[in-house]
């Protein structure tokens, strides 16, 4: 009974929503929903920051970037979306570089941008 993962990509938590929101009312229609799945939907509607467009768009931003060398950090970035330097530092504890104090503020800077 194992499934295939057939493709893979990193998303927010905004797209997760979004997708999950779909397959909740697909499933309501001809089912209750299961509690894993009413317990995840709730989870991505309290921690979702931003409209899934605008997520995308600010990991597209935050990809530009060269201090954010891959899309997991910016996905990161974007589902956390910092305030203040030390929150961005925490992010990019377990890389093997460190951000000047100009490359975290050039991050909130873009973050504060898409900021709700």
């Amino acid at each position: 009974m194992f499934k295939e993962v057939k493709e893979f990509d990193f998303i927010t938590i905004a797209e997760a929503k979004e997708i999950m929101e779909k397959i909740a009312k697909e499933r309501q229609e001809r089912a209750e929903l299961l509690f894993e799945t009413r317990r995840a939907l709730k989870h991505l509607r309290t921690f979702a920051k931003l409209p899934a467009d605008k997520a995308k768009e600010l990991v597209e931003e935050l990809m530009k970037l060269p201090q954010v060398p891959r899309k997991d950090i910016a996905v990161k970035l974007a589902d956390i979306m910092p305030r203040v330097p030390d929150e961005v530092r925490i992010i990019y504890a377990k890389e093997r570089f460190t951000l000047t104090p100009e490359q975290i503020q050039e991050i909130l800077d873009i973050i504060d941008k898409y900021r709700i």
